[in-house]
């Protein structure tokens, strides 16, 4: 009987310690990456040149915010690539890019490149769309204008604050980015 106990004992110790390690471990994952990102935009002069726990807090408000800050836009793209399912944010960013162009032949070409990397069935980085979409741009890609990928972005939109959005505030990436940046915050 006394061996019994001993094991359990031994096995809820083993439990506990193998715990701490994992709040330890997620506490540097935190640190580590909020040094990356830092290190990524340290050349940058503005008022968000530093990452803030209000500011990352605030990204969990909506994937509208998210997207609108530098760190935020590139901690969920650092995300999305840790799950192999980055093409929905890089097709999305693609098309903010395209609809900025404003030489027609520029237009044609990247039209072609989208449709070609995102659009068509068996695309490297092909995104979910419906049949009837996939064809509207197929069509559109002829004599392409500004609005011509619209309707997928918004559809990526969608899959990406439906699915994508939440499994990203629920990441030990994210948890423990803001855990760090509290200890800092508390620390002064």
């Amino acid at each position: 009987m006394p061996s019994l106990v001993n094991a359990e004992t031994r096995t809820q110790t083993h439990r506990c310690i193998m715990e701490q390690d994992d709040r330890r471990r997620n506490k540097n994952l935190g640190k580590n990456f909020m040094c990356r990102l830092q290190c990524m935009f340290s050349h940058s002069s503005t008022s968000e040149s530093r990452l803030s726990l209000e500011d990352t807090q605030q990204w969990s408000q909506s994937l509208e915010k998210l997207l609108e800050s530098k760190y935020g836009l590139a901690t969920f793209r650092t995300f999305l690539k840790s799950e192999f399912s980055d093409e929905n944010i890089e097709f999305w960013l693609t098309c903010e890019e395209y609809k900025k162009i404003k030489s027609s032949f520029r237009m044609s070409s990247k039209a072609k490149k989208i449709y070609e990397q995102f659009i068509k069935a068996e695309a490297p980085k092909e995104i979910n769309i419906d049949y009837h979409t996939r064809e509207q741009i197929k069509r559109a890609v002829k004599t392409p204008t500004l609005q011509c990928f619209e309707d997928a972005q918004k559809i990526v939109y969608g899959l990406m604050e439906r699915d994508s959005y939440p499994r990203f505030l629920r990441s030990d990436m994210y948890r423990s980015l803001l855990e760090s940046l509290a200890d800092d915050a508390s620390k002064g």
